[in-house]
């Protein structure tokens, strides 16, 4: 597999492909959001990693500044723009109660999320998905992006898959943030 890797080196997705830039979530940079696992832009431990990669497949925890007032919902979308697609692998999607400002370790968890989080479709199935990227393909960054968005998402975006339902998001983004983790094999 790492033959593979290495001629897929040069072929990602792309930075400007994550959700971050798309420009209906486009809003203010007011969401400070951290993990006590990892500092944005270092390395992701290797629990939060997926078992195909020797990890556990647990979401790290995470923490965030309280959403502002007028936020219906917050939509967490942790991305891959390192893959060697034409678009970022969405890793997980969840819907998260605007009071919340933590998420423990485990939280976006299949089988037991955390309260007040809805976990949504994501490339793979739901739930979290942690890094597994080819091995010999070279570091592969990580985003974690939340958002809060004024207006709730109806029923028809909560199933459609992830480019659809980011499409679906009509309302304002009032404040966002955005944390980074690399990962490699």
């Amino acid at each position: 597999m790492a033959i593979m890797g290495r001629l897929l080196k040069n072929k990602r997705a792309g930075e400007e492909r994550v959700a971050w830039y798309r420009p209906n979530l486009g809003g203010p940079d007011t969401l400070e959001l951290t993990s006590e696992a990892f500092e944005h832009e270092a390395s992701m431990p290797l629990t939060h990693a997926g078992r195909r990669a020797g990890g556990d497949n647990t979401s790290p925890a995470l923490t965030w500044s309280p959403a502002p007032e007028g936020t219906a919902q917050l939509l967490l979308v942790f991305e891959d723009p390192d893959v060697p697609m034409s678009n970022p692998a969405v890793h997980t999607v969840a819907l998260i109660d605007p009071k919340l400002t933590t998420l423990p370790t485990g939280g976006l968890d299949k089988g037991s999320p955390a309260q007040g989080v809805q976990l949504l479709r994501s490339t793979m199935s739901s739930g979290y998905f942690g890094p597994e990227p080819i091995k010999g393909h070279g570091p592969h960054r990580y985003v974690f992006q939340l958002f809060a968005l004024a207006e709730p998402l109806g029923d028809d975006a909560r199933q459609a898959r992830p480019r659809a339902l980011l499409d679906a998001v009509a309302g304002p983004v009032l404040a966002r943030g955005r944390l980074d983790g690399i990962y490699e094999r």
